[in-house]
Order: structure tokens, then sequence, then C-alpha cells
């Protein structure tokens, strides 16, 4: 890789890396940035990501200038240039050697390419640019050393078009006229084997990422994340499921209550014991008091009830009334209302998606919000329950559902789950989720049931910045 890169560099030409995921290609080329600006006089690095947080945030080794000045503080003290500072000579996105006139610079997002020429310019994360054509103007006139480092992201952006109509690069002199394309591909790490690649990719599959080890592993461009999340069979099966598979309802009781918001939209009430989904209910009242003092209905024969309420729109107005039944000491003993908020980051931010799985994404990259957090999570209930019922697989209990066959609403509820749709986000890339496509109303039902199995947890959430 680091002749590939002194290859751009004398024949002038840009380049492209195409990469697996984890495999050290910024960190190779944050080293090599280091040795120009130690040994080329005057020469000036460029660097540009999407987000200005990825490029540097102070103390973060994940930004780029972090790994940089990681970089420079291991080096030897007789390597550093005369007169260099560490405390001085690398202030925020910039980085000067006083000895020798070079620098490495920083730009963010449409700023990209907007800092006067560079010797070279790596542009990292390069397939998930929101405005790729504009930076690739702006950095047409200011480089002849364009560098693009990415894992691929799908079809026809700018990033897809230049690796196919470049050429791989085999060793020694880059070829004039054309993207030169240097691949890392997965099996180029020495701590991962066949095996390795064969129990990654079924774990993967088994927990709803296919698509993305698809994409970031086997460099992919085709995979794709649309899609519907629950499928009909998974939510047949679910049907009974403790029946099927011989085991009682036990734990606490959690209940979901989804506020309606406009039109034609439903309130919908929930509630469950242990993993198994008892009743179901959904009804129409504009009155968000009228409401609330229903679920408190539902609720107070239940004993102990956690009630998670969709506390955004409509749903804002259900605190004021929970207050008024306190404040009147008419609310039963044990009903404790909490608000959901489904714009609210991801819970658990940092823990990996798949859990036990320090390589997959961690639940605050991959999540756009906690709706799309709990929806997946849902969806991953569903499917290991069709695996144990219709395939005997063992998964635990506590990581399955069952929806009791006899609640009236049945069939809203088997049509309202196989709704939403997965998606991404166009600014952060993340998974969100589509409730409502083209002719469908809101699933409220579905939305209660989601929040039901994905309650919020008062240690991981701040529910006074919601109120």
């Amino acid at each position: 890789m680091i002749n590939f890169l002194r290859a751009l560099l004398e024949a002038e030409e840009g380049g492209l890396i195409e990469k697996a995921r984890d495999m050290g290609a910024t960190w190779v080329c944050c080293a090599f940035s280091v040795w120009l600006w130690l040994y080329w006089d005057g020469a000036s690095i460029g660097w540009g990501s999407r987000k200005e947080q990825l490029v540097d945030k102070l103390g973060d080794a994940d930004s780029i200038f972090e790994k940089i000045r990681i970089l420079i503080r291991g080096l030897p003290r007789e390597f550093l240039p005369r007169g260099f500072s560490v405390a001085d000579d690398m202030p925020f996105m910039r980085i000067i050697n006083p000895e020798n006139g070079a620098s490495i610079t920083g730009e963010a997002g449409d700023n990209i390419g907007r800092g006067g020429r560079k010797l070279i310019y790596f542009k990292d994360e390069s397939a998930h640019y929101e405005r790729p054509e504009k930076i690739e103007a702006a950095l047409s006139e200011n480089t002849r050393v364009q560098v693009d480092i990415s894992s691929v992201n799908g079809l026809g952006n700018v990033f897809h078009r230049r690796r196919e109509a470049g050429i791989e690069w085999t060793g020694g002199k880059a070829v004039k006229g054309k993207t030169n394309v240097f691949v890392m591909d997965w099996s180029d790490h020495p701590e991962k084997n066949q095996a390795w690649f064969d129990a990654k990719k079924a774990r993967m599959e088994e927990e709803g990422l296919g698509h993305v080890f698809a994409q970031e592993v086997e460099r992919n461009y085709a995979s794709s994340l649309q899609g519907i999340i629950i499928k009909p069979e998974w939510v047949k099966a679910a049907i009974d499921a403790d029946k099927k598979l011989g085991f009682e309802p036990e734990g606490g009781r959690v209940a979901g209550l989804d506020i309606a918001d406009e039109g034609l939209d439903k309130n919908a009430w929930v509630d469950r014991k242990g993993v198994c989904l008892l009743s179901a209910h959904f009804w129409s009242d504009r009155d968000v008091g009228v409401a609330a003092r229903k679920a408190v209905g539902f609720a107070q024969d239940l004993g102990e009830i956690e009630v998670n309420y969709d506390c955004i729109g409509m749903g804002a107005g259900v605190k004021s009334e929970i207050n008024r039944l306190m404040d009147d000491d008419i609310l039963p003993d044990g009903v404790v209302f909490v608000p959901w908020s489904a714009s609210a980051a991801a819970l658990h931010p940092d823990e990996p998606v798949i859990p036990d799985d320090d390589e997959s994404p961690i639940n605050k990259d991959f999540f756009q919000n906690m709706k799309a957090q709990g929806w997946w999570k849902l969806g991953r209930r569903f499917f290991k329950t069709w695996q144990a019922v219709e395939h005997g697989i063992e998964h635990p209990i506590d990581e399955l559902i069952s929806i009791n066959g006899d609640i009236p609403i049945i069939r809203t509820i088997e049509k309202e789950l196989c709704q939403p749709t997965m998606g991404r986000s166009a600014s952060t890339l993340k998974s969100l989720v589509n409730k409502t496509p083209d002719g469908t109303a809101s699933p409220n039902v579905a939305d209660a049931i989601m929040q039901c199995y994905w309650p919020v947890e008062a240690s991981n959430y701040n529910l006074m910045a919601l109120l």
C-alpha cells in the first residue's frame, strides 16, 4: 500500500483504495502523511472526511488528526523537526513542521478542497459523502494526487463510478490517465482466514446483518439495507409461540401506549408478561387526557407495571394528565408511566449491535435513533422465534416473543408488524425506519408493541431532557 501511494506521487495521478472493514487503511495513510511531513520540504498534505468530528476531535483516536498526533508523539525525539512544539504546532485540524515548512491540514464536508493547493489529498470514507460532486469540482483544481479511501456504499455514487472506470494497480509505476485502484480484501488481513469468514458471515446473517457483511467485508456494491424488518412468516410463528415451545409467561409486566397523532390514526395499548404479549387494544379519541385515563384503566388490574408511552407530538400531553392523577392520588399503586421518545439516541450507544461481537457496528454508529433500534431489536425477536418454532434452533426464552392468538385484533397486529421498512439516513448514513410506506397508515398498535419490548431504562436515558 505504501508503494502504491509513492507510485501515485511520482506519477502525479489519483488513486482509490477499496477496502474491507477494519483493515487499517486510514492508519497507514496517516503514517504516510507523517513521513511526507517530516522529509518532503514544503509538502502540503490535505485530509478530509464527511464530518468535522471525523477529521479532528481532540483526544478521540477515531478522528484522523488524533491518529496523526499519536504517531508524531510516538516518534523518537531525534526524529522531530527542530523548533517543533507538541503543544503549539498541532492545533485543531492543522499540523506544522517549523523546520521545513511542511503542513497537514484538514477539511470536512462541502469545504473539502477549499484550502489551497496540496501535494496529495486523502479523502476518508469517500463513498459516504452527501454531495460528492461538489467536492470533486473543488479538489480537481487543488491537487493532482487525490486518494479516495473507503469501504463500499452502494451503486452509482462517485466512489463507485471512479472505481469502475479505474484500473487495479499491480505494482510498479502508476498508470497515467487512469484512477489507480488498490484493493484491500478481508483475506489480506493476517488474523483472518476462511474459518473466521464463514463463522462471521453466519453470525451476521442470523442477526439480520447479512447486508452489512456483504457490503463491508465482501465489498459488495449491490448490497442494500432496504427491506421489511419483520417478515409475515415470522409473525405467524410467534402467535402462541409459548404453547408451541412449551414455556409459561414469566417476568415483570410492561405495557406500551402509542397516542394517535392525526387523521385516521388510533390510540393503541398493549401489555406483556415476560416475553408473552397478552392483550392489545386500539381506539379513536382525540383527547389525550381521556386516552391517558383509558390506559390507566387497562393498567390498574395488572399489579406493578411500567407503561412506556410515546412522548412526542400528541403524546406529550400524557405527562400532564398522569401528573394530575398523581396529585389527586388517583393513580393506582405500582403503575409507572415512562416517556419513550422515538427520536432519542440509541440505548447502550457504545455496545455492539451483535452482543459479544466487537467487530460488529456499535449502536450509536448504526442506528439513527431509538425508534430504529427498537424496531430492529423487535425484528430479531421475531426471527429467533421463527427459527425456534420452525427449525428447532434453541435461543434463550428472553430473546423470543409470543403473541396471544386470542387477541381480538390479531389480524391488525399481523398486518402492522410487517409494514415498516428499514433504510438509511441521507445525512448520517445510519439505519432508520419508514413506518408508513406509500399508501399506508401509521402502525400504532405495532409501534406500541415495539415500545413495550424495547422499554426505556432510566440509567441509560435522560428523561428530563425529553420533558
